[in-house]
């Protein structure tokens, strides 16, 4: 009897010790978690010369073939692809958006510098220090004309675009919109970075006010009650002196908010605006 219960408490050891030594080993190498229903995409430019790589985020109806359907471009998806994700679930499932299909975009290749690229790509002018800057045109002539016809080409979307980006992604969200207007419908951003450049922004819409006394867009933007709310209001001002015609826009100060915590709730409203039936 003594031996079979060395036996058992043996046998239990070793199960146990297996057990354990299983539970070590999946700690050490966890499998990755990956968003459910999106997919990963490389693209390269040949007008920007630059890898990007896409996250694509399709609506749930999107197996209905008879149907195209709206598309958000989404800037800086390294950070904030999971971000709108979970927004756009969420506001779905709340009846305030369609299905819409989401482009995040960002940099590709090895290693990349998020820092440095965004500033190149997502800044209007070149301010001549150690860093990139002023490409904004060469990024906005690639979202024109190869990332746009590419999305078109691969999946099922209409002419109603957004566009959304935060800080400089906000700058450049305002940089587009003044620059090729009729290329979104919607543009959707967050503590825009007014100040590049000393505030070299408001030449390009002097120069767009110059030619325009329309701008047919949804413009939603916000901004946390712990920034620079003084910049955006300017900005805010100016526009509604120009008295542009069919422009419709949402503006918003989020008190006790800082510079990246505007997003949650500046694109939850914003699509909530631009959506809105």
């Amino acid at each position: 009897m003594k031996t079979h219960k060395k036996n058992l408490v043996s046998i239990l050891f070793f199960v146990l010790a297996g057990f354990i030594f299983a539970q070590e080993k999946n700690v050490s190498n966890p499998p990755q978690v990956e968003i459910a229903g999106t997919q990963l995409l490389h693209f390269h430019s040949k007008i920007a010369n630059q890898d990007y790589d896409l996250y694509i985020n399709l609506p749930r109806n999107y197996s209905d073939t008879n149907k195209k359907f709206p598309v958000l471009f989404l800037l800086d998806a390294q950070w904030d692809f999971p971000l709108v994700q979970a927004i756009y679930g969420e506001q779905y499932f709340d009846g305030f958006v369609p299905d819409i299909v989401v482009v995040g975009i960002t940099w590709g290749g090895t290693n990349p510098n998020y820092d440095l690229l965004r500033r190149g790509d997502f800044t209007p002018s070149d301010v001549n220090d150690s860093q990139p800057s002023g490409k904004a045109p060469v990024f906005l002539e690639f979202i024109k004309k190869e990332l746009i016809p590419f999305i078109e080409s691969n999946f099922r979307v209409s002419n109603d675009r957004a566009l959304m980006g935060s800080s400089l992604g906000g700058l450049f969200t305002i940089y587009t919109m003044f620059n090729e207007t009729s290329l979104f419908s919607k543009y959707i951003l967050t503590s825009p970075a007014l100040n590049w450049d000393n505030n070299f922004i408001y030449s390009v819409e002097k120069s767009f006010a110059e030619k325009n006394s329309e701008l047919p867009v949804k413009l939603a933007m916000e901004i946390g009650g712990y920034e620079d709310v003084p910049m955006l209001q300017k900005f805010v001002d100016l526009l509604k002196e120009r008295n542009y015609k069919n422009l419709e826009m949402h503006y918003k100060v989020i008190d006790g908010i800082g510079h990246s915590g505007s997003k949650a709730d500046g694109y939850s409203r914003g699509m909530q605006f631009a959506y809105a039936r």
